[in-house]
């Protein structure tokens, strides 16, 4: 299973960016898709997730910015970010529990993170 990121680059401070992430190989089905970001110095942090029943949790600071969404069809997560500040800077990461068949637990997997940068 491999996912592919794509989206991210240099942005003015109230500007927008969509992130997207793609996921291929052996997929029986995808449990959670998700956005996780890492600011230079700092954790990995939750951004956006979303769970294959339609639920989604976002972090506190980028509610009402922030929009996930998902195509199921393509096992594509997408991330639409508006109203961009500068702590927003961060590599961003795509995540998904899947399941390579029905009879086994979903395992997590990463994409290979792209850059956000906002100026102010």
């Amino acid at each position: 299973v491999q996912l592919q990121a794509s989206g991210g680059g240099l942005v003015q401070h109230g500007g927008s960016l969509r992130l997207a992430c793609a996921a291929s190989g052996a997929i029986f089905s995808i449990d959670v898709m998700g956005w996780y970001r890492q600011a230079p110095g700092k954790q990995r942090e939750l951004v956006a997730v979303i769970i294959s029943g339609g639920s989604i949790n976002y972090a506190q600071s980028v509610k009402g910015r922030f929009t996930i969404s998902r195509d199921n069809a393509e096992n594509t997560v997408y991330l639409q970010i508006n109203s961009l500040k500068p702590e927003d800077t961060a590599v961003y990461y795509c995540n998904a529990v899947v399941r390579t068949t029905a009879y086994r637990r979903g395992d997590d997997y990463w994409g290979q993170g792209t850059q956000v940068t906002v100026s102010s």
